[in-house]
């Protein structure tokens, strides 16, 4: 088995070994994985943080032993938190990052950073401050920065930055936590899940006080919720069907 970890700010994982094909989601800067298959150009992996898999080019990582995977692994996650950031590399390099990039591999790549970091778990109020910060950021499938994110982009991340794990998709993060029957249970930094006409959850967003709802729809923006749903505020419809209200933490 091989490792690798990402050593550039924002790299595109792929549902095939091709530039052209479809994004499913993005691999941030000092993010570690395993190498489940290689080839010429491409390698197919899994994110150690939510076993997401996909395809990366392999000009677009650097490999690293099964010791110091194991050992980023096990270490509290170290994140930066500025919308945006700088790390110096060799020879004075300056490298751009985005908000939530990983710092625990600083020493095995020999960079440097000087930003704003968090290690810790923090209290939930702090998730909407978060949320906050990718406000207006445009609406990218597959995406996981303020410069384009998709709906469980946005609530993984903003989970992550504060030191809780979420799963990659919305169906996914919809097996997490605990159900709750009425909105009027729910406190700012739940999640609210939606699903479409077949019933299967494709949409999901975090809580806020007095049935606001900050979530990625074209943009990270804020809307009404109510026990039908998403009231676009806008264009005053609604835009997407309540499912369930699940409290993470």
């Amino acid at each position: 088995m091989q490792y690798g970890i990402c050593n550039l700010s924002i790299v595109p994982l792929r549902i095939e070994p091709s530039d052209p094909s479809e994004l499913v989601s993005q691999v941030l800067y000092g993010e570690i994985f395993k190498v489940l298959e290689q080839r010429k150009s491409w390698s197919r992996i899994r994110l150690a943080y939510d076993k997401y898999e996909g395809w990366i080019d392999n000009k677009q990582y650097l490999e690293i032993d099964e010791d110091t995977y194991k050992s980023i692994k096990q270490q509290d996650h170290i994140l930066s938190t500025d919308l945006i950031e700088f790390i110096q590399g060799k020879n004075q390099q300056l490298y751009t990052i985005s908000l939530g990039s990983s710092l625990n591999g600083l020493d095995i790549l020999e960079h440097k950073f000087d930003g704003n970091s968090v290690s810790s778990k923090q209290e939930k109020s702090e998730l909407l401050k978060t949320a906050f910060t990718y406000l207006n950021a445009p609406y990218l499938w597959g995406g996981k920065t303020p410069f384009g994110i998709d709906c469980s982009g946005f609530t993984q991340m903003v989970y992550k930055i504060n030191g809780y794990q979420l799963l990659r998709d919305a169906s996914q993060q919809a097996t997490q936590g605990q159900a709750l029957s009425f909105i009027e249970e729910s406190e700012p930094g739940d999640l609210a899940f939606f699903d479409n006409a077949e019933g299967l959850i494709t949409h999901v967003g975090i809580i806020m006080e007095d049935n606001y709802i900050i979530h990625a729809h074209g943009k990270v923006r804020i809307d009404r919720l109510d026990h039908s749903g998403i009231y676009n505020v806008d264009k005053r419809v609604h835009t997407h069907k309540l499912r369930v209200i699940k409290k993470i933490i």
